[in-house]
């Protein structure tokens, strides 16, 4: 079995084989072949959290003199989709997913969106069954050995430059809203609308919701910079 192989080879001392398999559980193989299994959407839904509360852990200890804009920013760039699903190509994560017929022949091994979903769930189910220090152990194998090397040049972070912006000159927060989801259920295309208020302030597409949403703060942000509307 894969997955054993893996934990066994990684040293992670496991408690419950099931979560792992849960963690690399895609939803179409759920729904084409056992639809009792649990997918692994729980678990990328904790592993986000705990990722997000470690991580910056991490950087608030190593740069005690940076100020919360940039720790924020350093955070989002070590935590967004890409760069998560480098670590998991790292960890050879995509070899262990359950994945249904159609989303294989579609590539979903090496999807960035799967695999940096795939890297929370597993974090997810480590820090379930084995607690703070094994998750931190992995942490140091991946995200914290790259926070100085990472390539970034291609990795803006629109939504937070807008959100900066617009606290500095109007004191608000800006919102993302899901709009609508077209294609496959294999291969969704997800468009999300940036609101402040009421107001629209710009459209996005993208594979991915994050990714819909990055292109949404950065239509917004190039309305702002010309005075469209």
């Amino acid at each position: 079995m894969k997955i054993l192989d893996f934990l066994n080879k990684e040293k992670i001392p496991f408690h419950r084989l099931g979560l792992y398999k849960e963690a690399f559980t895609h939803a179409s193989y759920a729904n084409e072949f056992h639809r009792e299994l649990k997918d692994y959407e729980r678990l990328e839904f904790m592993g986000d959290a705990v990722l997000q509360l470690y991580v910056s852990e991490f950087l608030f200890k190593l740069f005690p003199s940076y100020p919360e804009g940039t720790l924020t920013t350093l955070r989002s760039k070590l935590v967004r989709e890409e760069s998560l699903a480098r670590f998991a190509k790292e960890l050879g994560l995509g070899e262990l997913m359950y994945l249904g017929i159609g989303e294989e022949k579609n590539g979903g091994r090496e999807r960035e969106s799967v695999l940096a979903n795939i890297f929370e769930s597993f974090i997810g189910a480590v820090y379930l069954d084995c607690g703070k220090d094994e998750v931190l152990r992995i942490l140091e194998r991946t995200i914290f050995k790259h926070v100085n090397d990472l390539d970034y040049d291609d990795i803006t972070d629109y939504k937070t430059t807008l959100q900066e912006l617009i606290q500095a000159d109007q004191r608000r927060t800006v919102t993302y809203e899901l709009i609508e989801t077209t294609g496959p259920s294999n291969a969704p295309v997800f468009k999300v609308a940036v609101k402040m208020d009421e107001m629209c302030l710009g459209l996005g597409k993208g594979t991915s919701k994050k990714k819909a949403e990055q292109q949404a703060a950065k239509d917004a942000l190039d309305k702002l910079a010309t005075g469209d509307e």
